[in-house]
């Protein structure tokens, strides 16, 4: 008769991380459908399928657990920092200033899909203080974020005639919002759709020569 092999215990750190992963999807969850307003930390616990007095322990107040909802969106499965994730490689290999955006466009679109929901949420509660701090913490490392892909494009490739990194990291902002993309999908664009157009736009309005575009081959 056959052993059965019995899977390793757990540690406590890691049942500990496994539960706190539990409810911040828990919270995307209950935040995206109830906004920022009308999610209750009961409604999470019980999604997540703890006490509610662990959604406290681990995470202490809404606010709290909101920015983590948004860290875990823009981390994403590898848990890296967008600077530390496989499109910045290839943003930094690329060898023309299309190709650049394109793998900047391929990883912003990654987190777009994971993060847009979220944000609109945040965004849609800024009379809230606790959550008007989180959406400014997190477009400041936004705007910080795309600054660096703006000056490694500059400083590689040049930006158009007259245009400064700040107004290109404007654009960027602008052209890669999470509103834009949303917007977009409601009307129906396919993501491939969406990252050539944006590819495109982003080329033609930030680079000194932006290549030939791609839309409605």
């Amino acid at each position: 008769m056959a052993r059965t092999v019995n899977a390793p215990k757990r540690t406590r750190r890691e049942q500990a991380a496994a539960t706190k992963e539990r409810i911040i999807q828990a919270a995307i969850e209950v935040f995206t459908q109830a906004g920022y307003v009308g999610a209750r930390m009961n409604d999470i616990a019980d999604r997540a399928g703890v006490a509610v007095q662990t959604v406290y322990f681990t995470f202490h107040t809404k606010a709290e657990l909101l920015q983590a909802s948004f860290d875990y969106a823009v981390l994403g499965p590898e848990r890296l920092p967008p600077p530390e994730q496989a499109f910045f490689a290839d943003l930094r290999a690329a060898r023309s200033g299309r190709a650049a955006l394109a793998a900047f466009v391929q990883g912003n679109t990654a987190i777009l899909r994971r993060a847009a929901a979220i944000t609109e949420v945040a965004k849609s509660a800024l009379h809230e203080p606790d959550a008007a701090a989180v959406v400014q913490h997190s477009e400041r490392l936004r705007r910080e974020g795309l600054g660096e892909v703006v000056k490694l494009v500059a400083d590689r490739f040049g930006l158009r005639s007259g245009a400064t990194d700040e107004d290109a990291t404007d654009l960027l902002l602008m052209f890669s919002s999470p509103a834009t993309y949303l917007t977009l999908q409601r009307y129906g664009w396919s993501e491939n759709k969406y990252t050539e157009w944006l590819t495109d736009t982003l080329a033609v309005q930030l680079l000194a020569h932006p290549g030939r575009p791609r839309m409605g081959r």
